[in-house]
């Protein structure tokens, strides 16, 4: 069951500290996008969900999703850079007064012990309808493809070709949204740009980095520049539309 975030704040803690287990420390680290993220939190709450189990269980918080509207001409040309870049739409265009016709998926978690049960595909299903049933005829999101840590010198426009022998994607996440009759829209290079000092970079990732150059970090889903004293990070990710 897909329930407002509002409508259970005594999940707050256990989401936090459940979901966060599967994201990399260095992704929280977006100065741009933290620029909107108050603003975001004030005008979209509404748009954050829970997946909850019917019963009382107590693990009855199962997964969760948040995503922002933004206005989408429904062309390629026409999509957000990214994650940041549709964060900053969303905000903007709200303060605008622009009509919006797009739901962007931003993220999605699933509990580790109920991954590989179906539970990502119920709450993409769930929260694709209820953009739909809510006015925003348009679902899209920017995703982050789990597999490509194991590829992080091969660029996305190249990845997102690979595909196993039944035609689906390699990738598990990007395959998991076109069972579900996602359709692949383009690539997102740099849907996110980190930077931080080396000292920041080695608490993120753990490792040593003791010179400038190009290093291969862990969780990464491209390469991580130092040079100058600064190391930054450029995400890629894939954008694609579900309705």
């Amino acid at each position: 069951m897909l329930i407002p975030v509002a409508e259970a704040p005594e999940l707050n803690d256990e989401a936090s500290r459940v979901f966060a287990e599967g994201w990399p420390e260095f992704i929280f680290h977006d100065a741009l996008a933290k620029q909107y993220a108050e603003r975001r939190d004030q005008y979209f709450p509404h748009w954050n969900f829970y997946l909850v189990s019917e019963d009382a269980s107590p693990e009855r918080l199962q997964a969760g999703c948040w995503g922002v509207p933004i206005a989408w001409d429904g062309s390629v040309s026409d999509l957000p850079g990214g994650y940041t870049d549709a964060m900053a739409r969303a905000v903007t265009s709200y303060e605008a007064g622009v009509e919006p016709n797009t739901f962007v998926l931003m993220a999605a978690a699933v509990r580790p012990n109920q991954q590989g049960r179906g539970v990502a595909a119920e709450l993409i299903t769930a929260v694709r309808d209820r953009a739909v049933a809510h006015g925003l005829p348009q679902v899209i999101a920017p995703l982050r493809p789990t597999l490509k840590t194991r590829y992080p010198l091969t660029d996305i426009a190249t990845y997102l070709t690979w595909t196993r022998s039944d035609g689906l994607p390699l990738d598990p996440w990007l395959r998991t949204h076109v069972r579900l009759g996602a359709t692949v829209l383009a690539p997102a290079p740099a849907s996110q740009t980190i930077t931080g000092s080396v000292a920041d970079w080695e608490k993120w990732t753990g490792i040593e980095l003791p010179s400038p150059g190009t290093y291969v970090i862990p969780a990464g889903l491209s390469t991580l520049t130092i040079a100058d004293g600064t190391g930054t990070y450029v995400e890629p990710n894939i954008w694609v539309r579900h309705a």
